[in-house]
């Protein structure tokens, strides 16, 4: 009887153990407090100030009416409150956006993510991560910031325009900032004399980009030791994240196992076509779920315009408002087994709070070296 005691106590203990370790799971934890940069493209103070104003001028777009800035703005987390963009040939900020008329750009395939933050694309539960190959777009087709920042100013609808064509574009970009002195001094300074060219161009973007840290939300201030960061109702919200299965695809200090998944939502009826997402497959990136509160509406196509409507989607996903294209056995397992999401819809949506921080960068350039509208044809 010793020995059976013995074995149903240590099994207790265990099973305790275990408990205790998915409660605890390294599966959540904090952002780091420095960002790593890549070898080849080490931060200065120089390369982020030429990256804020690259950043803000529309002197990169094909019709020098749009930057980057203008579907990643500061008021809205360096996202946009709008569904899906419009980038060349439109005016005005956020969901007061439109199409100058008359009008033959379609809009931007999908929903502005933002850039807050994607310092730590890719990172894992143990907060190991290679910016160099860092998983970009929705889609995934890009890898670091340093490839990422120059697709928009390649793509049609997004920055190009129908003035050039994507062979042209960047030369094009590349002669417009060498025209400009100031410009030329600050390429000079940033990058020890060197050239202003578009591999430098792409390092200065993602120089600047690697800036947009928020990285001391209440929950991060919980897992450093700050046990009264966030409150009682948060933390059973991250217990119930946990319990039904969120965290499975939502993990690791960006809450995003930075994989494609197909959850089938629902196509975004002003596009022309279904969006089939990576490889035609209609997977997508798992979205980080930090600084929600500042960045909706949310999904690749934008559908969902609050995180009520998300967590409603999650529960009933399977079923009527699922997007119809998409057949219920490609739907990934790991999103059919998710369980009674809407049971604990308050708590969660509360635990996904403790994970805003507004700390970040929100100051915009008086004006820009191109004598442009910092941000393009926002006022």
């Amino acid at each position: 009887m010793v020995v059976i005691s013995a074995a149903i106590i240590a099994l207790a203990l265990g099973l305790a153990s275990i408990g205790k370790a998915q409660r605890n799971s390294s599966d959540f934890a904090a952002l780091p407090q420095t960002v790593t940069t890549p070898a080849d493209n080490q931060a200065s103070e120089a390369k982020a100030e030429l990256g804020k104003l690259l950043f803000w001028d529309p002197i990169l777009s094909g019709d020098q009416d749009v930057a980057c800035a203008t579907c990643h703005h500061p008021d809205f987390g360096y996202a946009e409150n709008l569904d899906i963009s419009i980038g060349v040939n439109g005016v005005g900020l956020g969901s007061g956006r439109h199409f100058n008329t008359p009008n033959s750009i379609p809009f931007v395939q999908r929903n502005s993510q933002t850039v807050l933050n994607t310092a730590f694309n890719g990172i894992d539960s143990e907060g190991h991560y290679d910016p160099a190959t860092a998983p970009m777009f929705w889609d995934v087709r890009a890898q670091g910031l340093e490839e990422q920042a120059l697709m928009p100013i390649l793509t049609f609808e997004e920055m190009r325009g129908l003035a050039y064509s994507e062979e042209e574009i960047i030369d094009t970009v590349v002669e417009r900032l060498e025209s400009v002195p100031e410009y030329r001094s600050l390429f000079g300074n940033a990058f020890g004399g060197g050239e202003i060219t578009s591999e430098n161009l792409g390092k200065a973007l993602a120089a600047f980009q690697r800036t947009l840290v928020a990285n001391n939300s209440p929950f991060d201030r919980y897992m450093r030791g700050d046990r009264t960061a966030m409150t009682r109702f948060q933390i059973e919200g991250m217990r119930q994240f946990q319990r039904v299965g969120c965290i499975d695809c939502h993990s690791g200090p960006m809450f995003s196992d930075y994989q494609t998944h197909v959850i089938g939502v629902p196509d975004n009826g002003k596009l022309r076509e279904s969006d089939r997402g990576t490889n035609q497959t209609y997977a997508f990136r798992t979205a980080s779920l930090r600084n929600l509160a500042y960045t909706a509406p949310y999904m690749h196509s934008g559908v969902f315009r609050d995180l009520d409507d998300v967590l409603d989607f999650y529960d009933d996903g399977r079923g009527r408002r699922r997007n119809r294209v998409v057949d219920r056995n490609q739907l990934d397992p790991l999103f059919r087994r998710l369980d009674d999401v809407d049971d604990e819809e308050d708590e969660i949506i509360a635990f996904l709070g403790a994970l805003n921080d507004d700390s970040f960068d929100k100051t915009i350039p008086a004006e820009v070296p191109s004598g442009l509208n910092p941000g393009g044809l926002i006022d």
